[in-house]
Formats: C-alpha cells, sequence, structure tokens
C-alpha cells in the first residue's frame, strides 16, 4: 500500500457492482410500473367491456328466461342479467321508474302507461304459455271441468267436489265429499289478467262481479305470490285448485284438469292445442294480441303470448346492444327450449315479427355481443 500501488480490480468491481445493481433495480421498477399499467389497463378495459343487465317482471316465462340468461351469459361471460321475478304488475312499474332495464308481463302494458315512458316502449312477444287449473286430488287423476263448472268455482258458487256441476262431466268418478280449496294469486299479476280475461269472456256475471284485472277483488280463494306460491299451496293443501302456468304444474307433477272450450270439447294443455287456440290471432303493429276465448275444436281455452319490454333508447350503447343480442337469442335458438320447459315456441310469423322489431330499435353497427 506504501508504494503507491493501488488495487483497480476490487475497487473497480465493487463500483460496477454497485451500479448494475442501481441499474437492476430501476429496470426492475420500471417494468414493474409498466405491468402494472398494462394490468390497470386490461382491468379497465373488461369492465368497460363487462354489461350487468337488471329485469324484473312476470313468473309465467321466468322458467324460460332464466334458462336462456344462463345460457347466453355461459357464451358470453361479460354480459350477466339478473332477473326478478315479482309479478307482471311489480315489474312494469319497476320498468317506468327505472329501476331495471328491462321487465316482463303477461298483461302486456297499458297505452296509458307506455305514453309516459320518455324515448318509447317496445313490448316483444316471447313465448307462449297455457294456464292451466291445478289440483290436488290424489284419487282422481283425471277430471273434467266445464265452464259452468271453473267459473264457479272462482265465483265461490261451486264450494265441494262433489257438486253437481262436476259430477256431471265425471260420471264414473269418485268424486269426495270435500270442500274445494281456491287458490288465487296475491299479488298484480299478468297470469291473473290473462285468466280473468277468460273468465270475463265465458261468464257475463264473472265481468260483472270481478272483471278483468291483474290483481281482483276475488270472493274466494287463498293468497299466494307468484306462479311459485299458488305451485307451493296447491301441492300442500288438500284439495285444492289454483291456476297457474302450465310448466309449474308440470314440473311438480301436479294434476290438471281437462277444461271444455267454446265449441263445447273437452281439452288438455298440450303445445297442440296451445297452438290451435292460436291460429286465428293476427299480430298487429305494437305486436300484442289476445285470444280470451279461442274457437277452435282443438284449442285449449286458455293460452297466452307474454311479453319482454324494452326502452326504444338506452343511455349506454352497451346497454343496447346486449339486450338486442340477448333478445335476439330468445327469437331464435333460445325457442327450441320452450317446449322442454313447459311452454310452446312462437309461430314463426310472430317470431320474424319480433326479431324485425328487436333489429328496429337501434340502426348502428353490428352489436359487438353476436
Amino acid at each position: 500500500m506504501g508504494n503507491g500501488c493501488r488495487i483497480p480490480t476490487v475497487f473497480g468491481v465493487k463500483r460496477r457492482f454497485r451500479l448494475n445493481m442501481k441499474m437492476n433495480i430501476r429496470c426492475a421498477l420500471s417494468w414493474l410500473v409498466l405491468l402494472t399499467g398494462v394490468t390497470w389497463f386490461m382491468a379497465c378495459s373488461k369492465k368497460a367491456d363487462s354489461v350487468k343487465l337488471q329485469g324484473a317482471g312476470a313468473s309465467f316465462p321466468a322458467p324460460l328466461y332464466l334458462k336462456w340468461f344462463k345460457t347466453y351469459s355461459n357464451a358470453h361471460p361479460n354480459v350477466q342479467v339478473d332477473y326478478h321475478s315479482v309479478g307482471s304488475g311489480s315489474g312494469v312499474k319497476n320498468f317506468m321508474d327505472k329501476t331495471v332495464d328491462f321487465a316482463a308481463s303477461d298483461a302486456a302494458m297499458k297505452p296509458d302507461d307506455m305514453v309516459k315512458v320518455e324515448g318509447g316502449v317496445q313490448l316483444l312477444p316471447m313465448t307462449v304459455g297455457s294456464i292451466v287449473l291445478a289440483y290436488n286430488l290424489p284419487d282422481i287423476p283425471d277430471l273434467y271441468l266445464s265452464r259452468d263448472a271453473y267459473v264457479g268455482i272462482f265465483l265461490g258458487k261451486v264450494t265441494t267436489w262433489n257438486d253437481p256441476l262436476i259430477v256431471k262431466a265425471n260420471p264414473e268418478a269418485k268424486l269426495p265429499q270435500q270442500p274445494i280449496n281456491v287458490i288465487v294469486r296475491v299479488d298484480s299479476s299478468g297470469t291473473t289478467f290473462v285468466f280473468t280475461q277468460h273468465l270475463s269472456a265465458v261468464s257475463a256475471d264473472f265481468q260483472k262481479t270481478v272483471g278483468v284485472n291483474t290483481k281482483p277483488n276475488w270472493p274466494v280463494g287463498t293468497r299466494s305470490k307468484g306462479n311459485e306460491g299458488v305451485t307451493a299451496s296447491i301441492l300442500t293443501t288438500p284439495g285444492a285448485i289454483g291456476y297457474v302456468e302450465y310448466g309449474y304444474a308440470h314440473s311438480q307433477n301436479l294434476h290438471m284438469a281437462t277444461l271444455e272450450n267454446k265449441s263445447g270439447s273437452f281439452v288438455v294443455p298440450t303445445t297442440e292445442s296451445a297452438q290451435a287456440a292460436l291460429a286465428s290471432a293476427q299480430l298487429p303493429p305494437d305486436l300484442i294480441a289476445w285470444v280470451p276465448d279461442p274457437d277452435p275444436k282443438h284449442a285449449y281455452p286458455i293460452v297466452t303470448y307474454t311479453w319482454m319490454i324494452l326502452h326504444k333508447k338506452y343511455d349506454s350503447p352497451e346497454k343496447m346492444d346486449a339486450l338486442k343480442a340477448i333478445v335476439t337469442y330468445g327469437l331464435t335458438d333460445g325457442q327450441k327450449e320452450s317446449e322442454a320447459l313447459g311452454y310452446v315456441p312462437l309461430p314463426d310469423s310472430v317470431a320474424s315479427q319480433a326479431r324485425a322489431a328487436v333489429a328496429a330499435l337501434q340502426d348502428e353497427a353490428p352489436s359487438i355481443f353476436d
């Protein structure tokens, strides 16, 4: 050390080591910042591309709609649909209050309510269903009800299962001397609207005393909420009878009455008898049509379309695109899932009209959700 010799190697190595360490740390920090930025950007982009839709309304088509939404979301994970089966009346109210993106109703929508919706409303028939009279009489698997009998039951005038009006149509059945426990809807219901519309078409007495309504003042019956609630009440109440959408009764293996139609034929609810009921129904431009009491001999007497309700304009183009894509799915491939769940596929002409109405909702570039 005293002869002036230096040890450049040792100090040079240390210096280079420190410099390299600093450079490596700076490089690592730079990459960390870059990766964090990329991750953040991708997360934000993913979030921006994701769409969550809120819907509410009819319990009538709920099993089918939930099936459609699940199938579609599985194929398009960026689109999620949250649908609440709260009844047609509540669904329409939520739609008008703008607390949901779309609604569903078996009672369509009143013209007076439509004009209150800024930007316009589009109703779309999505499927067809039969309303059946399901009952709880384990020893009577086949029950025939005349028009006078089932109107009388819901007017509170036919009160026991061995009433002469019921016995007349079931001469070989051992009908019990048992009270009829009527089950009706408590909520504002499109199913109730369609059922009371039919009973009013059949009976002037019913039209005068109860009338067509989503929430009538029933003269008889235990109240239950939704098709789900009525079905559960029928299952657990001996001697019960109530009106529900066919799919609910079918899924729970409930007995369903064979009903007398306008031509005097007794008809069971099937896809064919529902299609016969709608054969004469022509959809007007607003896509709302009713068949309160169909004429054909083989027609089941209580059949209806059920509608989705959309705004004609949305503030969010992403929601508009997603809704259009989901509804189009329901009007195409989704129809193939209808019959298995107890619904009736739309006639081709009706599905075509509905798809045209969907396409007219927006004239922009093709949907990113197709």
